[in-house]
């Protein structure tokens, strides 16, 4: 929406896009943990099963970078967004796993390593670094992260322990019985890990 907006010279969807992510971060951001909730229901107004779900906070990393980085926004809310980003940048560090992965649940490591969410958030944490965004581990761990989803592609080029697609679920063993199965999504977020970690690699071989 933004991209278009931009690109078109359409201000008004620039400016919803914005509005979007405001709203995101309104009902979903958890300033407890720094990660984010999976759903709001203005019915019951409350977040569900109130899961920190890696997919959907792996969309929210990349959703950000892409809106400050592709389209002009204003100071204050570029500001906003950024701080709410290093917030959820900073718990997803110590939620990375010891293989380098992050679980389905980020908060439950008897949850299962999920991959598609792993590449969203070794693409944004490797993008952060190289905008100047968060701290220096960034870089580190997106490459750790890089690891592991090149280690689950296989040689038809099909991207492993991948999540199948998640509604809100009513009570967090929902998600831990998600079902495994290739998909889209699964796919374009290993393809912006693997183009972004090509460019860390290429800068670090231009520098050496």
């Amino acid at each position: 929406l933004a991209s278009y907006g931009q690109a078109a010279g359409q201000r008004r969807f620039v400016e919803e896009a914005e509005r979007q992510f405001l709203v995101h971060a309104r009902y979903l951001a958890d300033p407890a943990s720094g990660l984010w909730f999976h759903g709001w229901t203005f019915a019951g107004r409350h977040n569900f099963a109130r899961a920190l779900w890696a997919r959907g906070n792996a969309w929210i990393t990349v959703g950000i970078l892409e809106l400050v980085e592709f389209a002009e926004i204003p100071p204050s809310v570029r500001a906003y967004l950024l701080g709410v980003l290093e917030t959820q940048i900073n718990a997803l560090l110590k939620a990375q796993a010891g293989s380098g992965a992050w679980h389905t649940l980020l908060d439950d490591p008897t949850s299962y390593e999920e991959i598609s969410a792993t590449a969203g958030f070794g693409y944004g944490l490797m993008k952060a670094a190289r905008l100047g965004i968060g701290s220096t581990e960034c870089r580190a761990a997106g490459l750790r992260a890089l690891e592991v989803v090149v280690a689950n592609i296989d040689d038809k080029g099909v991207v492993a322990n991948v999540s199948y697609g998640t509604r809100m679920g009513a009570d967090l063993q929902f998600y831990r019985d998600i079902p495994i199965h290739p998909t889209g999504y699964g796919q374009a977020l290993a393809i912006l890990c693997l183009t972004e970690g090509a460019r860390h690699l290429q800068s670090k071989v231009e520098a050496a």
